[in-house]
């Protein structure tokens, strides 16, 4: 069963989108509440295998509390990519690039089958937060960021790449949002009719 949203058009565009309703204040829900909640996620979204989150999910429950610090890391990731991708901020971008120093440093690169790509050395807490980041920073790099587009919801806040011919999609989903802010329109449209008569 899949427990999160995938919707982005990118995966760690889709962790993003992991906090509901993103700028609604005190209505923000955050869905990574757990460690084991980030290795799920991680596992739904290809970043690691079921052995591996077998593995983590064991190292978790003899040591919750860095458990707890690395589920803590990976929130900061990805709010520090939300900064950069959608508040250009070189703060958050500066930080992101921190933690990608950090994560490289725990990988070798090897050459599997037609290309290059990071190894992690061992199955330790860290290794949803290393894959993460390094996810993340290569999607700040990537191609087609001129499509990233931001809910236009005013709490949701979720963002995904918009891939419509004619580049005018404006809600994360046309049967949430879309339909929510739609209904409200026509009400609001119905309101003023019925004032004005």
């Amino acid at each position: 069963m899949v427990r999160f949203s995938h919707i982005a058009g990118d995966r760690m565009l889709d962790l993003v989108n992991t906090v509901a309703w993103r700028l609604g204040g005190p209505e923000r829900i955050e869905s990574l509440k757990t460690f084991s909640d980030v290795v799920e996620w991680c596992v739904e979204s290809d970043l690691i295998s079921t052995d591996e989150a077998a593995a983590l999910l064991a190292r978790a429950d003899g040591d919750g509390a860095r458990a707890e610090r690395e589920r803590e890391q990976v929130i900061e990731a990805r709010e520090r990519a939300y900064g950069t991708l959608v508040g250009n901020d070189p703060e958050a971008a500066a930080g992101l690039a921190s933690m990608y120093r950090a994560a490289i440093a725990a990988a070798d690169l090897v050459h599997t089958g037609d290309r290059w790509q990071w190894q992690d050395r061992d199955i330790d807490l860290s290794l949803p937060r290393d894959r993460i980041v390094r996810g993340l920073l290569a999607l700040t790099q990537g191609e087609g960021l001129d499509r990233l587009h931001q809910c236009e919801d005013a709490k949701c806040g979720w963002v995904y790449l918009d891939t419509s011919p004619r580049r005018n999609r404006r809600w994360c989903s046309t049967k949430d949002c879309g339909d929510r802010n739609r209904a409200r329109a026509y009400y609001a449209r119905q309101k003023a009719m019925s004032d004005h008569a």
